[in-house]
């Protein structure tokens, strides 16, 4: 079975998107964040929040509104359901990137590995989710 796995295009549009998050998120902390005891930026209790409300309109919202992330937009691949695929739900996004620090762990080699191994070309999150990504 001869799937295409778009590792090239994957690891790109991973690097788009969480070069938005962490620069939005470095602003936010920069702007709205107070000086900790080892001289970075934080932010605690409700102030965390919007961080999180970004996160889930960046993947959740854009991934189902607009069937892919900028990433995913700018490389031509979406993520759509294993079994229909028809575009994924709020619920299926949420669950792809629920798993993301395990699958961008070590500079993403788990998440790379497990495409490479899954004959769906599926990383964590997408076998939480029941999802696979394709050409757009």
């Amino acid at each position: 079975m001869n799937n295409p796995k778009y590792i090239g295009r994957r690891i790109i549009a991973g690097f788009i998107d969480y070069t938005i998050i962490i620069f939005l998120t470095f602003l936010y902390l920069k702007y709205f964040g107070e000086i900790n005891e080892e001289g970075a930026y934080s932010v605690s209790g409700l102030k965390t929040l919007p961080i999180i409300i970004f996160w889930l309109i960046y993947f959740c919202g854009f991934e189902t509104i607009l069937s892919s992330t900028l990433g995913n937009l700018i490389v031509g691949l979406k993520p759509v359901n294993i079994n229909t695929e028809k575009n994924i739900t709020i619920k299926e996004s949420f669950l792809r990137h629920l798993v993301d620090p395990i699958d961008m762990c070590c500079f993403g080699i788990i998440g790379i590995i497990l495409i490479k191994n899954s004959e769906t070309n599926q990383r964590l999150g997408d076998i939480l989710a029941k999802t696979k990504v394709i050409k757009n």
